[in-house]
């Protein structure tokens, strides 16, 4: 199951004790914002992209959207979400729990800029009722990258 999978993963680095399932869907920012009683902003949505035959995750504060020209600017190719049946079969998380912990090998994740603002972010752990809180610093630490990228518009 990918929340055991995600919350194994978080265990590695002793965030599994923060975090929270709900009794409803936290899928969406919008249910997620609610489920936690935050600010929409600082839910950390997981967006999945096709990546030649693989998948690239980008981690975005949640009133950030994806801007085009900076995307092929960053990565070299157009923003091609992946469709749902892709996603949970190369990542490894079902649509409305993609998160970057637990996910199968072989794709990339990177982590845009835009919610280094906040001291905490929820990104979801690998359902559509669940999340954790995580500074900036320590998403990093948990999704096991270091790129950072700036990729997202209006959410400045």
């Amino acid at each position: 199951m990918a929340f055991d999978r995600a919350k194994a993963h978080l265990a590695q680095f002793q965030f599994e004790n923060r975090i929270q399932t709900f009794d409803v869907s936290s899928a969406t920012v919008e249910l997620a914002a609610a489920a936690l009683s935050t600010d929409p902003h600082r839910i950390a949505k997981t967006l999945a992209f096709r990546d030649g035959e693989n998948y690239l995750l980008v981690v975005t504060a949640g009133d950030g959207k994806i801007d085009n020209a900076k995307f092929k600017a960053t990565f070299g190719m157009k923003a091609r979400m992946l469709d749902p049946q892709d996603t949970e079969a190369l990542v490894g998380h079902a649509v409305g729990g993609v998160c970057p912990f637990g996910v199968h090998p072989g794709g990339r994740i990177a982590l845009d800029v835009s919610m280094k603002r906040f001291v905490s972010v929820f990104p979801a752990v690998g359902s559509s009722n669940s999340a954790v809180e995580l500074s900036p610093q320590e998403l990093e630490q948990a999704a096991q990258t270091t790129l950072w990228v700036d990729v997202c518009k209006d959410w400045e």
